[in-house]
């Protein structure tokens, strides 16, 4: 996707639990724009996490994380990969933790669990020159730039359930929300 098939994003779809036979919100986003959005599963694994994630999730050195890596398509072409992080006393056991999709999506999910997403979690953009594997993974050439989006997302009752990290090389652009002081 280049700049100029650019559209505003709002992540409230990605935060709100699917009904029961209802797509997935980047397959319903890519839809309403005329476009085919799917994504293929890469590798889910228990791993040491991130400093960023361990941090978010307040974890010891040692616990471990579920993540779950993903490929994100639009009209069969590579245009992100997302890498999600649960705490592994979360994921384990549930369908997080296994190699597979879920239906409703995560946040479908862990709704179910008892950790209703937050309705404005923290989302932090930065800039990056892609490495030799999001290259090829994305099909980039070497030195191309990309967007991260890194989304900390927390439970209506406050306990952090998720950190997605989206590596983008389409345009973003959001609405910012007015908040109060």
């Amino acid at each position: 996707m280049n700049s100029d098939d650019a559209w505003m994003g709002d992540a409230k779809p990605y935060l709100t639990p699917r009904r029961d036979g209802e797509p997935d919100a980047w397959s319903a986003e890519a839809a309403a724009r005329g476009h085919r959005g799917t994504q293929r599963l890469l590798a889910v694994h228990e791993v040491d996490p991130p400093g960023a994630v361990r941090e978010f999730f307040e974890l010891s050195v040692g616990e471990k994380v579920v993540v779950r890596r993903r490929l994100i398509l639009l009209d069969g072409e590579p245009v992100e990969l997302a890498d999600s992080y649960y705490p592994a006393r979360v994921a384990r056991g549930t369908q997080l933790a296994e190699m597979g999709k879920i239906r409703g999506g995560a946040v479908t999910l862990l709704a179910a669990l008892g950790f209703a997403p937050e309705a404005n979690p923290l989302e932090d953009v930065a800039a990056a020159i892609a490495s030799p594997s999001q290259c090829e993974a994305l099909g980039l050439s070497p030195g191309t730039p990309v967007l991260i989006l890194t989304r900390f997302t927390r439970s209506t009752t406050g306990e952090p359930t998720e950190v997605s990290v989206m590596t983008m090389t389409r345009h973003l652009r959001y609405r910012q929300r007015e908040e109060a002081s």
